[in-house]
């Protein structure tokens, strides 16, 4: 488990300069994540490989846990980016599900770096790391998108909630080599469709086709 070695507020950038600094340190961790297991991290080596001070890379990540906790935050943020700029295509559920399965692919792509993030991101608490609430949140717009929930309802929310649990449930269950892919993806989607049915978006599609 991943020690939290300082609570502090960790800095924001407010620069381009700054912006491309944790950008960069953001690169590194992910390239040496995806190297070795979290333990064997060294945040020296992320200063060295990112080319910023170890005074630098502590700014912004005070402990490994931020960092890698920080790194999911931004892989999501990009998932958000690049759901926005694609057309997508079925019903709410077929949607979210497309989401998730894509989320799955691309983290199981790379096991050391996934393990990483979910250790840190498990072991983080949300009021010490603000990027823990960042991801929570990411993802609980980008499903919302995907769904087509403009105004979602508190029930709404609460399933999608406990979606995500589930989402990272089967996630965690491939990391650790407890479920096979396909079986991985199945279970996905039966979560996705008896959860989903109970959202505006599925409801609504529903009273639409009947009425």
């Amino acid at each position: 488990m991943p020690r939290i070695a300082e609570i502090r507020a960790a800095a924001e950038p407010s620069s381009p300069e700054q912006h491309a600094r944790q950008l960069r340190i953001l690169h590194a961790a992910e390239e040496l994540g995806s190297e070795t297991d979290l333990d064997h991290v060294q945040m020296h080596e992320v200063a060295k490989r990112a080319g910023v001070a170890i005074g630098t890379l502590y700014r912004y990540f005070p402990s490994k846990t931020h960092l890698f906790v920080g790194v999911m935050s931004y892989r999501i943020e990009q998932m958000g980016e690049a759901l926005g700029r694609r057309r997508l295509k079925g019903d709410p559920v077929d949607r979210v599900f497309d989401v998730l399965v894509r989320a799955n692919r691309a983290l199981l792509s790379r096991p050391e770096l996934a393990n990483a993030m979910m250790k840190s991101s498990n072991a983080a608490n949300a009021t010490a790391i603000g990027d823990v609430s960042r991801i929570d949140n990411t993802m609980r717009d980008v499903l919302l998108q995907a769904a087509g929930i403009e105004a979602p309802t508190q029930d709404d929310l609460a399933i999608l909630r406990v979606l995500l649990q589930a989402w990272g449930g089967i996630l965690a269950a491939s990391l650790n080599g407890r479920l096979a892919l396909a079986d991985a993806e199945s279970d996905l989607r039966l979560a996705c469709q008896m959860l989903m049915a109970g959202t505006s978006a599925v409801a609504g599609r529903e009273a639409r086709r009947t009425g």
